[in-house]
């Protein structure tokens, strides 16, 4: 991509309205813009970022067996009466009536509307699991939106929802989608600490809070200290086997939200508890038969009986998510994208537009790299260099290739890692080995 043919609209100062990091860069490196309170038009950038964000989690959900829907953001008010919700909600809830006077609200979540699509289409245990996800924008009405895309009214989320004939089944895809939790925050460079946590309006009697540490959390919790550097063994996860141990090997650490927290159960002498704050970027609940029994979504067992099918719900903040990579990846100069989700993989800065030598070696190397299957942005702006390479560090890509007239006379150009800040001198040759080697 050419930086003259992209929109990137970047701001020299902190915004005052900004309070927290990934807030500040967010909209300094031109990738969001407030719309109304808690409401964000999403840029060029930051598009790339939450569509990269996106296909990782869409990637996994499919690869553990879920299958993809799409439901709207309006939902009648109806099946939220009949679920026993409509009222428990709260102001958080957005309601609505259309023309003919019909109560509708914009969906905070998507239980209901999952068990009608489920109890109109699925009546025999032979079709269980079953498990339906889609992503969707939400809405809440928060008292007190604050720190952009971190606790915003509007947001990105993928939710799934499990069905299943009974409790061990439905433990079972409890299970699954907590192992995909920790694989697709990984393969997003995150290290994701699942806790024990309060169920709050979703209802159910299990519930895990996937967690990133970081000083500017909202969320206070404690956790062992070993479970804080602790990798899971396995790499390659088989989403048809029981995935119970697995599982052990992560809650078998003491790790509670602060709602969850007893300092009574934490009984490990050889470690330590350490109090500590974080981000939430993923929830999941196993509910059972709290929105089947009153919606009469049944399915017939082996003997012809009726049952209300055991559920569960999967939710990820995707918009949410961005800010909290940021928050977990960022020096003073700007954000450090992870390999995992950069929206280019290097930054060739041209420090001197309009000179023919700069020009044909930035274009030239510029053209091979994208023939090599590389995602680059090429600055070709004719800004002065001071403004070009602040720029580069606060969009954070991996790497930057600058190339100016003493570096063309030389034979020799830099090649700086945004992330380690080190600068290496390559030839060219050396250059296009290093580039073709580090794909």
């Amino acid at each position: 991509m050419l930086l003259t043919r992209f929109f990137l609209p970047v701001l020299k100062e902190n915004p005052k309205e900004a309070e927290i990091i990934s807030h500040i860069y967010m909209l300094r490196a031109g990738m969001i813009q407030q719309s109304a309170s808690g409401i964000y038009s999403w840029l060029p950038l930051g598009k790339i970022i939450l569509e990269k964000v996106t296909d990782i989690c869409r990637q996994e959900m499919i690869k553990a067996g879920a299958n993809e829907i799409l439901m709207p953001t309006l939902q009648p008010a109806e099946i939220w009466k009949e679920s026993g919700r409509y009222e428990d909600y709260g102001k958080e809830m957005l309601r609505i009536n259309d023309r003919n006077n019909r109560d509708l609200l914009y969906g905070p979540t998507n239980e209901e509307l999952v068990t009608e699509i489920f109890r109109t289409h699925v009546k025999s245990y032979k079709e269980l699991p079953l498990n339906l996800f889609h992503i969707q924008w939400k809405f809440r009405d928060e008292v007190r939106p604050r720190f952009g895309v971190m606790r915003g009214r509007e947001f990105l989320m993928k939710d799934a929802y499990s069905f299943d004939m009974n409790y061990n089944s439905s433990i079972k895809s409890y299970n699954i989608m907590f192992i995909a939790y920790m694989q697709l925050f990984k393969k997003m460079g995150l290290k994701a600490i699942p806790m024990r946590a309060e169920t709050g309006p979703i209802g159910g009697d299990l519930s895990h809070e996937f967690i990133i540490i970081a000083e500017t959390g909202e969320s206070e919790v404690f956790v062992e200290r070993e479970l804080l550097n602790y990798e899971s063994s396995v790499t390659k996860i088989n989403y048809n086997e029981d995935l119970q141990e697995e599982v052990n090997r992560f809650t078998s650490f003491y790790a509670a939200t602060k709602e969850k927290h007893e300092e009574s159960n934490f009984h490990n002498e050889d470690n330590i508890l350490i109090k500590t704050r974080g981000i939430e970027v993923g929830h999941i609940f196993h509910f059972g038969q709290k929105y089947s029994l009153p919606m009469r979504a049944t399915i017939s067992d082996k003997e012809g009986n009726k049952i209300p099918v055991f559920m569960g719900s999967y939710g990820v903040g995707l918009s949410r998510l961005v800010g909290a990579i940021i928050e977990a990846n960022h020096d003073h100069k700007g954000i450090i994208w992870p390999k995992e989700i950069t929206p280019w993989d290097y930054n060739i800065i041209n420090l001197k537009s309009g000179d023919n030598d700069c020009d044909n070696i930035c274009l030239n190397l510029y053209n091979l790299m994208k023939a090599n299957g590389l995602e680059v942005l090429y600055d070709d702006t004719d800004e002065r260099t001071g403004a070009k390479l602040a720029r580069a560090d606060l969009i954070g890509l991996p790497y930057q290739i600058i190339i100016g007239p003493k570096g063309i006379k030389d034979q020799l150009y830099d090649l700086k890692s945004r992330k380690s800040g080190d600068i290496s001198r390559l030839s060219y040759n050396e250059l296009i080995n290093f580039v073709q080697t580090n794909k």
